[in-house]
């Protein structure tokens, strides 16, 4: 179902694109194993804020938004700075990193998904979109510093509440919910589920083989 009649306003993806930028450079700046430099840190901070929104464009075929318009790169690299010079001041406040990533989900896998829509982009797919823009930053990110992937890992259901929350939008909005309703719906989804998981340490079981059985010996007689 098409909603060809919904644009997201230039001041939310910019949102969207700030909290990203804040939340990658102050968890980049927190690694201080990796010794990570300022350029580094800064490029971590535009990777998050701008990863989602630059794969998002590209599977919808659509010219990436990050590029052509000047305002993403400067606000998300404006607060990537901020990010870098606060970190220090807010070394031990690790909940504070959880928290924006989690809000940040929720406003990429909402723009997301209803970018997808307005495209006339089918359910199921404007899921996929939507969950690919909500984890495409963190994906990129965790690339970039060579740790291990977060949504393919055992953890807190990363990738479990983008897609609650996208979930929830995309079935909304095709029971004729208004759009703008459903992505606020989506962004309070997606951050509670991942905050709820992370504080009770909910995970999906890691994958087993199964047993194999063992072959008896012949009795001797």
């Amino acid at each position: 179902m098409a909603v060809t009649t919904f644009q997201v306003a230039l001041w939310v993806e910019l949102l969207a694109a700030g909290l990203g930028g804040l939340q990658g450079a102050l968890f980049a700046a927190d690694i201080r194993h990796r010794r990570i430099d300022v350029l580094g840190v800064l490029v971590i901070g535009l990777i998050v804020a701008l990863g989602g929104s630059l794969l998002r464009d590209v599977v919808l075929n659509q010219p990436p938004v990050v590029i052509w318009m000047n305002w993403y790169l400067v606000v998300a690299g404006a607060a990537a700075l901020v990010g870098m010079i606060l970190q220090p001041l807010i070394a031990h406040a690790n909940w504070l990193i959880t928290v924006l990533d989690a809000v940040v989900m929720g406003l990429f896998g909402a723009i997301g998904a209803t970018k997808a829509l307005s495209l006339g982009v089918g359910e199921v797919g404007a899921l996929v979109v939507g969950v690919l823009s909500a984890i495409g930053g963190g994906m990129l990110r965790d690339i970039f510093l060579s740790l291990p992937v977060s949504f393919v890992q055992v953890g807190t259901l990363y990738a479990v509440a983008a897609g609650s929350g996208v979930g929830v939008l995309v079935l909304l909005v095709s029971l004729g919910t208004p759009v703008l309703l459903g992505a606020v719906i989506c962004v309070a989804v997606t951050t509670i589920v991942r905050l709820v998981a992370v504080v009770f340490s909910w995970t999906f079981p890691e994958q087993r083989s199964l047993p194999t059985p063992r072959r008896r010996m012949p009795r001797q007689s």
